[in-house]
């Protein structure tokens, strides 16, 4: 399975200085995040089911290289830490031009929260297990609970 997200820069992504601004990195990576849970049954009908959604507590993008209108973008998305039971962890995306040349880095660490009682959650032991499939980093560190 290809959990590679691919998207175009549009006009609503640029900057003053017209190139993609800051926060369109967040959004790529967001939205490659959401269709990598997608395709592993982990999606937002699940989610509203079991009033359990994921949430971040940090968020680190590192530029690399400037990104302009109508270019196309790759974002790998890799599990870099979790916990056995996936209520804890941290996600690596990388986002690539066209041409191959990595344009950032987004790293992010989340969990999972319960949408009702608003408190943080762990997934159903089969959903815990299908997140475990998200293809884990060369420097992947699973941690205790």
């Amino acid at each position: 399975m290809d959990y590679t997200y691919t998207g175009k820069v549009m006009w609503s992504h640029l900057d003053a200085n017209m190139h993609m601004r800051h926060s369109a990195y967040a959004d790529f990576a967001a939205q490659a995040r959401i269709e990598v849970l997608d395709k592993l049954g982990l999606d937002l009908r699940v989610f509203q089911k079991l009033h359990i959604g994921p949430i971040l507590f940090r968020e680190e993008t590192i530029y690399l290289r400037e990104v302009g209108i109508n270019e196309n973008l790759s974002v790998t998305t890799l599990l870099v830490k979790s916990r056995p039971d996936g209520s804890r962890w941290s996600i690596r995306h990388e986002l690539f031009k066209g041409d191959g040349v990595k344009a950032a880095v987004v790293n992010v660490d989340g969990a999972w929260i319960d949408t009702q009682k608003r408190k943080l959650a762990t997934l159903p032991d089969e959903l815990a297990e299908q997140f475990n499939h998200i293809p884990k980093s060369y420097d992947f560190e699973e941690v205790a609970g």
